[in-house]
């Protein structure tokens, strides 16, 4: 992506970062449907972000991509998972679709804008297909379907009759689907993360993806690869976020302890060694960061040719920053308080929602498993089983 144009999307993105940070606080606080700001995601051009060009939209890499995530994460990690995800949807649409769903469906997102929400949760099955003449009906429940609410369009799995999992895109507002105003959690409380049911919902052949479907062939297999470095995006936004927020809380309202002998708590040498040891901490997941968006691009561009072993390698790769990202976000947001003070836990000042955030998040999928998977090539040489988690 040329000079041309990443500098107006990063205007774009500047510009709704400041706006969403006015609020960020309060909004935790309040939980509840961020209207106001997802409009203001759909006008600053940037749900465009990873639709190809021939239909209508930017293009951007991953890299480009995955760093805008990063940033509003570091003002507002629930909103920046609703951005990530209609990324993530989009991407879904490129890896299952055939040629004319892609045309139909991504040419639509860029001309509206339309917002994508999400009720594909692989860990819920309790969604089915049934044959209805020369259509489906869709029937069931799905749980943590973030961004549904507001959105235009949904990507849904479902167990067929033979229990093969499909993946539908449908309009939100069809008939027989509602969507459950039921998303109250201590962390994430702006991602309508509800659920959503579906009750004799009409289903199309041509509103089920595919060929080649989820795990269709290997590049359609690279789509939890994608899902997973959105997470330690938001991961590692979370973290910067609080630290930035930290540093100029120490430096503008913290006050040196009585016994300390320094007139700053900017010259407490205990304060100063908590800096530096966030510092070499997110270095390193900064720097696995970058390395794991260039092999998610270096596969992305393989396209139809990756072969098991490339993609086997960026699972690994976003794995290990995935990992590194939830262990060190954790450890930074809990421990902001060691060098912010006790004045800093007034809830006016929202320090806690970085936390409470970041804990909510990381619980998706057990950083445990993905420990697990990179002790097997460790010992074994052996790449993780392609899953929707893996």
């Amino acid at each position: 992506m040329g000079d041309a144009v990443r500098q107006p999307l990063g205007q774009s993105l500047a510009s709704l970062k400041r706006a969403v940070a006015e609020t960020a606080v309060e909004r935790d606080r309040a939980g509840g449907t961020a209207k106001r700001e997802r409009d203001l995601i759909r006008q600053s051009g940037l749900l465009g972000l990873a639709v190809p060009p021939a239909f209508g939209g930017i293009g951007a890499s991953w890299p480009v991509i995955l760093n805008a995530v990063r940033e509003l994460a570091q003002v507002d990690s629930s909103l920046a998972h609703l951005f990530a995800f209609q990324h993530l949807m989009v991407a879904s649409v490129l890896f299952y679709a055939n040629p004319a769903q892609r045309e139909s469906l991504l040419t639509a997102t860029a001309a509206g804008p339309l917002f994508w929400g999400n009720a594909l949760n692989p860990q819920d099955r309790r969604t089915t297909l049934t044959r209805q003449g020369d259509g489906w009906r869709l029937n069931g429940t799905k749980s943590f379907c973030s961004g549904a609410t507001d959105s235009n369009l949904l990507l849904v799995s479902a167990d067929d009759p033979d229990g093969k999992v499909r993946v539908l895109a449908l309009p939100t507002g069809r008939d027989g689907i509602a969507v459950l105003n039921d998303w109250d959690n201590m962390g994430q409380r702006q991602t309508d993360s509800g659920t959503v049911t579906f009750t004799d919902v009409e289903v199309a052949p041509s509103e089920i993806l595919g060929p080649p479907g989820p795990f269709g062939d290997t590049f359609s297999s690279l789509r939890s690869c994608v899902a997973q470095a959105i997470l330690g995006s938001i991961y590692l936004g979370i973290t910067q976020g609080a630290l930035a927020g930290a540093k100029d809380f120490t430096l503008t309202q913290s006050r040196p302890w009585r016994t300390s002998g320094v007139a700053s708590t900017a010259d407490d040498p205990y304060i100063l060694k908590h800096y530096g040891e966030f510092h070499v901490a997110l270095a390193g997941v900064e720097a696995l960061a970058e390395r794991a968006f260039n092999r998610l691009q270096a596969a992305w561009l393989e396209d139809k040719a990756l072969s098991a072993a490339s993609r086997g390698e960026a699972a690994i790769t976003i794995a290990t920053f995935k990992a590194a990202a939830a262990r060190t976000g954790l450890d930074i947001t809990s421990r902001i308080f060691e060098v912010t003070g006790a004045r800093a836990t007034a809830s006016r000042h929202g320090f806690d929602r970085f936390w409470r955030n970041l804990r909510t998040h990381t619980l998706h999928d057990p950083v445990d498993y993905k420990l697990k998977e990179l002790g097997a090539l460790v010992l074994t040489d052996t790449y993780p089983e392609p899953s929707f988690y893996s």
